[in-house]
C-alpha cells in the first residue's frame, strides 16, 4: 500500500519548528542527497533542522554542500540522541522501516514526536504517522523536488538544492540506465539544470573518484571473484572479509560493482555478497520484468525495489552463496525471457 499525504504533511511542516531527518544506514547518493536537500529547504522555512545517519557516507558524496553537519551515530552517540530528544518531528528520508537505523532506530521509535516518511520504496511501515511513499519514482530525491513544488515553494531552490537532488536521482538511477522511464523525470533534471548545476562536473565527483585501493578491488571482483550461470542467465560476485583487508576497503569502494556482472550480456540477475562488519551484505540487481525485491524479501529478509534491492544475512559467506544457487533452478524460467 503507497501513501500520499503531501497537503497533511505540508501543513504540519508550516509552522517553524526542531526537525531532525533522519536517513538509512550505508547511505547512498539519494539517502545523502535528498536529506540534505530537504533538510536546507526546511531551514529556508524557518526551522531549526539536524541531520542523523546511522554509519558513514561514501566520501565521493562529501561535495554536497552541508553534508558536514551530517550526526553520525557510529562516531557520536551522545550528539545523535540529543538531536532525537531534542526533536519536535523527525522526518526519516529514503527508508521505510526505523529498523533501517539500526541501534538508532529503537530511540526513534520510542519518540513520541510525530514522524513523517518521504520514501520511495515498497511496504512503508506502520511507524509513521504520515506518510509520501510513491515506489514508482525514480528516487527520494525525486520526491523531494515533488514536496517543494506541491508547497509551491520552488522559488526556495537554489543551486546547493539542485546539485544534492540531481546527485539523488542520478545515483539512484544508475545514470539514468533504469528506474528512469518517467517523463516527469526528466523535466525534473531540465529544471535542475537551469540553477547552474555542471552534470559533468558532478559525475565526476561522483564516479571518477576512485582511490587506486578501489579500482583493485574492482579488477578483483571481476577477475577472480565473478561466477557466471549462463543456463540460469545470472551472475554473482563474492568478496570475502580478508579481499576487503587486503585492498584497504573504505566505504563506498563496492558501490556498483553488481553492475558489472549485470552488464554481461545475456545475464538477467546480478548479485554480489559481501563479508562484513558480522554480516554477509547482500546486493541483486535484475533487468526488464524480473521481481528480484521479492526473490530478497522471500529468502533472504531483505527488500527494496523491483530491479535493485539488498539484504543483510547472518549466515556464513558459504551459506548465504549456496541458499542464493539452491533457489535459482525455481527462476530458471522467469530469467529465460524478462521482457
Amino acid at each position: 500500500m503507497e501513501n500520499t499525504d503531501f497537503d497533511i504533511i505540508i501543513g504540519i511542516l508550516a509552522t517553524p519548528s526542531r526537525i531532525l531527518v533522519t536517513t538509512h544506514s550505508n547511505p547512498d547518493g539519494d539517502a545523502i542527497g535528498s536529506c540534505l536537500a530537504f533538510s536546507s529547504y526546511l531551514k529556508k522555512k524557518g526551522h531549526h533542522v539536524s541531520m542523523m545517519v546511522p554509519d558513514p557516507y561514501p566520501e565521493f558524496l562529501s561535495w554536497m554542500k552541508g553534508h558536514e553537519e551530517i550526526l553520525v551515530w557510529s562516531q557520536d552517540p551522545d550528539a545523535c540522541r540529543k538531536a532525537v530528544e531534542g526533536a519536535e518531528i523527525i522526518v526519516a528520508v529514503d527508508y521505510n522501516n526505523l529498523s533501517r537505523l539500526n541501534e538508532a532506530g529503537g530511540l526513534v521509535k520510542a519518540s513520541g514526536v510525530t514522524k513523517i516518511l518521504i520514501d520511495h520504496h515498497l511496504l512503508p511501515s506502520e511507524e509513521f504517522n504520515y506518510r509520501i511513499s510513491i515506489s514508482k519514482t525514480s528516487s527520494t530525491s525525486e520526491l523531494v523536488y515533488n514536496y517543494i513544488a506541491r508547497a509551491n515553494d520552488l522559488d526556495l531552490l537554489d543551486k546547493d538544492i539542485a546539485e544534492c537532488i540531481y546527485a539523488g536521482i542520478i545515483t539512484d538511477t544508475g545514470s539514468l540506465s533504469y528506474s528512469c522511464n518517467y517523463i516527469k523525470t526528466y523535466e525534473i533534471l531540465a529544471h535542475l539544470f537551469r540553477f547552474g548545476i555542471d552534470g559533468e562536473y558532478l559525475h565526476r565527483l561522483i564516479y571518477d573518484t576512485y582511490s587506486e585501493c578501489r579500482l583493485r578491488l574492482l579488477g578483483l571482483s571481476v577477475s577472480d571473484r565473478l561466477v557466471v550461470l549462463p543456463d540460469l542467465h545470472t551472475a554473482y560476485i563474492t568478496l570475502t572479509r580478508d579481499d576487503l583487508q587486503k585492498y584497504n576497503y573504505q566505504i563506498g569502494d563496492t558501490e556498483g560493482v553488481v553492475n558489472y556482472a549485470l552488464s554481461i550480456k545475456d545475464i538477467n540477475l546480478a548479485a554480489l555478497f559481501i563479508e562484513r562488519d558480522g554480516i554477509v551484505k547482500v546486493s541483486f540487481r535484475s533487468k526488464g520484468a524480473f521481481a528480484v525485491n521479492t526473490m530478497a524479501s522471500k529468502y533472504f529478509g531483505g527488500g527494496g525495489h523491483r530491479n535493485a534491492s539488498g539484504a543483510n544475512c547472518t549466515t556464513s559467506l558459504e551459506e548465504t552463496v549456496s541458499l542464493f544457487r539452491e533457489i535459482l533452478p525455481g527462476y530458471r524460467e522467469m530469467l529465460k525471457s524478462v521482457y
